[in-house]
């Protein structure tokens, strides 16, 4: 067993904004100390808004799965829906807007399913991630300017098998994509696990 983890903060001595892009990202520069005394001139954290991602599960028991271009890394990928969490809003109703938004299904019965830190080196934010069963298609796809999103409705073990090759790039979605197939193997499967979020 783990022993009992002990937070060990640093101490800030200096913080000051950097850099700010719009409302999705700033930079914050700080000088800190950590508990063993050393210090570090300059640490530079990314703020960003918390995130939010869906594993939808349709009536029929398949898996909603987008695909978009990433500029990042210059490759169209298999993703899970995600988005950013907006300001005043429940991480539960933003995930159930953006799968609204980017795929027109909705309803179904919805469970917050894991929390993951994009960074914890570096960045501020969590990225929430939902389950939501039981989802039906209900209006035509509600993109944003900067969105082209290709909707697959896909049997489980086609994902999967596209987890395990590599073709979910993104981690924030790998990670809940593993959890679940982990969750939903056989309960005799030395892979079983009733993982926590």
């Amino acid at each position: 067993m783990l022993d009992k983890l002990v937070n060990r903060p640093w101490k800030v001595l200096e913080s000051k904004n950097i850099l700010k892009i719009g409302p999705w990202l700033s930079v914050r520069g700080e000088h800190v100390q950590m508990p063993n005394g050393r210090v570090i001139d300059s640490w530079f954290t990314l703020e960003f808004p918390n995130w939010v991602s869906v594993i939808a599960e349709t009536t029929d028991g398949r898996l909603v799965m987008i695909d978009q271009y990433r500029h990042g890394i210059g490759q169209t990928r298999y993703e899970i829906v995600a988005g950013v969490i907006d300001e005043g809003e429940t991480p539960l109703h933003a995930a159930q807007r953006e799968l609204l938004e980017e795929t027109g299904f909705g309803g179904g019965e919805w469970s917050e399913f894991m929390v993951l830190s994009p960074n914890t080196s570096n960045h501020n934010n969590l990225s929430y991630t939902f389950l939501a069963k039981g989802v039906t298609l209900i209006q035509p796809q509600h993109q944003e300017a900067t969105e082209d999103i290709h909707v697959h409705v896909a049997d489980k073990e086609d994902v999967r098998e596209l987890v395990m090759q590599g073709g979910v790039l993104q981690a924030l979605h790998a990670a809940p994509l593993l959890k679940y197939f982990l969750m939903e193997a056989p309960s005799d499967s030395p892979c079983r696990g009733e993982a926590k979020g």
